[in-house]
């Protein structure tokens, strides 16, 4: 079963209490247009100091309230579009756009401001040079924020994004990217934030409140399944609702209730039947109705498909209506209220949940100023370095060859093109860094060429590895030869592989292989030299058939603008490595649930290898694992990966001693972390939880990082998220704690418990 026939009955209601509010306006059922007359009469120009919208003092929805009773019916459904600037040629359109993602254009009568967007979660994207010269700090990938572990860091990277955004006269970021990954191979992973809901739902929480401090709007995206980018537009997720409630949209509902962003992004591709912007069961159910979601629901840039369907299922707005087949929400959207096949307590909900947004995120307040304004782009930089080097994850270390001694006289860097830059992914996230592209590769076909650039960030590792080293001798090798790259590398006191993997939105890597021969590159480096480190500079998970051969490998994701010199300094101990994996690295791709990528094959059949994503044919995918993603799926199928989720290495120890565990209404658990090493450093211990009949696998419910001098001793303790613990339970409808005893582990990562331990717990249900 996916959708239960509940909820058939419950958005039925839903839409005829949507209809009857229309008709408590004073329509008549003959004359279904007749309510729109009265509430759509030009106002004239109010006074500003009798705009009872403007009072500050009062709740967000009481002034969406008020400013939509002085609304006329034209400047509602200029609300509802907004336009996409580089193919904007309709005279209709603002005036003072700038190239961007989309602008909603302004209502000067009622005071209200133009929304301007931009992408996104990475930092203010210019991804082609729209505009010419612009340049932005930018962060290191979602993946890597997710690997640190740190709210506190989420909201820092957050509030400076957000304020370079605002700086650059945008109010609206088009960030917030959470969706889980379910599959190592996901074109779009490294932008999100892992495969566990909890983790996903506090980094981004606390990323869209940091980027909403700046009084702009954050969305969250991608509502909901959007797990893979081949066939994005033709493909249906299918999985069943307690199943997608435990996962995807938990990591959604965790966020929305932490980072309260403005408005949610809803996704391209079908969920269970139909396309996620016009889902009833998504947007009016489970958003809307369950979630009490106050703010609204924007489309993705391409991502509608009609206009009343849409619109009764809970699409609020059309973005970048210029990238659609149809302007669904312009003058159809006006004939549909006109002739009753819309109702007009509908497009007024629309404009209210818009106005609601604007309102609680300080859009309407401060509204961004004419000219873009100076930003700090020194001390911005530290804050995308800092969460570069909090994402680093040690995996391997042997020897202890990390860090490197400052005594050594001869380092070889080999590949990657790490003399220049470090690579970043490719997409709507892309950031114009400060500092420039040192190379920068149009593709020459395939579904992301009409955007997207192979680019990297102008941060030298080779540069950075000299600053720290000044005494040694540091050369570079670039790589494309395996037997130059072992001679070089013989007789150094260690060897670095510079490996990447680019991988972007719109497409699916075919393979989770690194690219070309850089498997055999670091074979034969590895053979020559015994010190040889691996430096990953890749969008996820990768194989490593030569991993038993090299003693030290660091993760380092797309490490941002600053990305050479954060790696540099963890090479050489002026930072303790404290990233943990959000996302596990399979020892061999048949370990996951999709080894292959759906549609792939059709897409490699088209002629142009799929420049219009749209002509594939549509297809299903089964997600199988229900809301076992990720680490869950690989313990109930018994696998052993090549490192699990929450793993990561540090250059000191950790000890964890003397845990107490608290059941009946809520699980609670105590214990004592130590640093026993002789460096300061941070650690990130987890609780797991698993009922004792084992009838699921372990989940994590809570962890915090926490940073010790050496020798020092701190109590942790941590609180279960009830969610986690719980069973989605589709007949209540809600969550329910069953009655019993639950098995906890305190644990350095997903497949090493430390403190075991075990509590009852009460029956406890909670609403959806």
């Amino acid at each position: 079963m996916l959708i239960s026939l509940r909820h058939v009955a419950r958005s039925m209601a839903l839409l005829a209490t949507t209809a009857l509010a229309g008709t408590m306006t004073g329509a008549r059922a003959q004359d279904p247009v007749a309510p729109a007359a009265p509430s759509n009469e030009a106002r004239p120009s109010a006074d500003p100091a009798a705009r009872p919208w403007a009072d500050a003092r009062l709740p967000a929805a009481a002034r969406a309230e008020a400013l939509l009773a002085a609304m006329t019916l034209e400047e509602k459904l200029g609300l509802v579009y907004t336009w996409f600037p580089p193919l904007a040629k309709d005279p209709a359109a603002p005036s003072d756009m700038i190239p961007s993602a989309g602008q909603q254009a302004a209502i000067p009568r009622l005071g209200i401001p133009a929304l301007r967007e931009t992408d996104a979660s990475l930092g203010v994207a210019n991804q082609v040079e729209q505009r010419k010269g612009d340049t932005a700090t930018a962060l290191p990938s979602g993946l890597a924020l997710a690997a640190s572990f740190d709210p506190k860091l989420a909201y820092e990277s957050g509030a400076m994004i957000g304020g370079e955004a605002r700086a650059k006269r945008f109010n609206v970021m088009l960030a917030g990217g959470i969706n889980l990954t379910r599959d190592p191979w996901g074109g779009r992973n490294f932008e999100y934030l892992g495969e566990d809901p909890l983790l996903a739902g506090v980094i981004a929480g606390e990323s869209i409140k940091g980027i909403q401090s700046n009084r702009i709007v954050s969305t969250i995206k991608h509502f909901a399944l959007n797990a893979q980018e081949t066939g994005r537009f033709v493909m249906d997720a299918r999985i069943g609702e307690a199943a997608l409630r435990e996962s995807d949209l938990l990591a959604f509902q965790l966020a929305i209730e932490r980072g309260k962003p403005g408005s949610v992004m809803c996704a391209y591709m079908s969920v269970n039947g139909d396309f996620a912007c016009e889902n009833d069961f998504l947007l009016n159910t489970v958003l809307k109705q369950d979630w009490a979601y106050p703010g609204w629901v924007m489309s993705d840039w391409g991502a509608v498909h009609s206009t009343v369907k849409a619109a009764r299922n809970g699409l609020d707005q059309q973005s970048g209506g210029e990238l659609d087949t149809h302007s669904f929400f312009r003058a159809d959207l006006k004939q549909a209220v006109a002739s009753g096949a819309l109702p007009m307590a509908r497009l007024d909900d629309m404009a209210r949940r818009i106005l609601n947004g604007m309102f609680a995120t300080g859009v309407m307040d401060a509204p961004v100023v004419d000219a873009p304004q100076p930003i700090d782009h020194a001390r911005n930089a530290e804050v995308a370095q800092r969460a570069a080097e909090a994402g680093i994850v040690l995996l391997k270390n042997d020897r202890d060859i990390l860090p490197l001694a400052r005594t050594a006289k001869r380092i070889v860097l080999i590949g990657g093109h790490a003399d220049v830059g470090v690579l970043s992914g490719g997409g709507s996230s892309q950031v114009r860094s400060v500092g420039g592209a040192p190379i920068e590769i149009p593709l020459k076909d395939g579904p992301a060429a009409s955007f997207v650039r192979v680019t990297w960030h102008a941060s030298s590792p080779l540069a950075a590895i000299r600053a720290l080293a000044p005494r040694a001798r540091v050369d570079f090798v670039d790589g494309s030869n395996p037997e130059a790259a072992a001679a070089a590398a013989r007789n150094a006191d260690l060897a670095i592989v510079w490996a990447t993997q680019w991988t972007t939105e719109a497409e699916d890597p075919e393979t989770i292989d690194l690219a070309g021969n850089q498997n055999a590159v670091i074979a034969a480096v590895a053979a020559a030299n015994p010190r040889t480190a691996v430096v990953l500079n890749t969008g996820g998970p990768v194989l490593m058939p030569w991993l038993d051969k090299v003693p030290a490998v660091l993760a380092a994701w797309y490490p941002g603008q600053r990305g050479g010199e954060a790696v540099a300094r963890v090479l050489f101990g002026e930072v303790n490595p404290s990233g943990r994996l959000p996302i596990t690295f399979p020892a061999a791709i048949d370990q996951a649930p999709r080894p292959a990528v759906p549609g792939f094959d059709q897409v490699k059949a088209l002629p142009d290898r799929g420049q219009d994503a749209r002509a594939i044919k549509p297809f299903a995918v089964e997600y199988r694992e229900g809301s076992d993603v990720g680490y869950r799926w690989y313990a109930r199928q018994g696998h052993r990966p090549a490192f699990p989720f929450g793993y990561g290495l540090s250059y000191t120890r950790f000890g964890y001693a003397n845990l107490t565990v608290e059941g009946g209404e809520a699980l609670k658990v105590s214990f004592d972390v130590t640093n026993r090493g002789k460096r300061e450093g941070a650690d990130v211990p987890q609780l797991y939880v698993t009922p004792a009949t084992g009838r699921r696998p372990l989940r994590l419910a809570g962890f915090e990082r926490v940073t010790l001098k050496p020798g020092e001793t701190r109590r942790i303790t941590l609180i279960a998220e009830p969610r986690i613990v719980a069973d989605y339970d589709v007949a209540q409808p809600g969550w329910r704690v069953a009655a019993g005893t639950y098995r906890v582990a305190i644990a350095r990562d997903a497949g090493q418990p430390v403190l075991t331990g075990a509590a009852d717990l009460q029956e406890r249900r909670l609403a959806p």
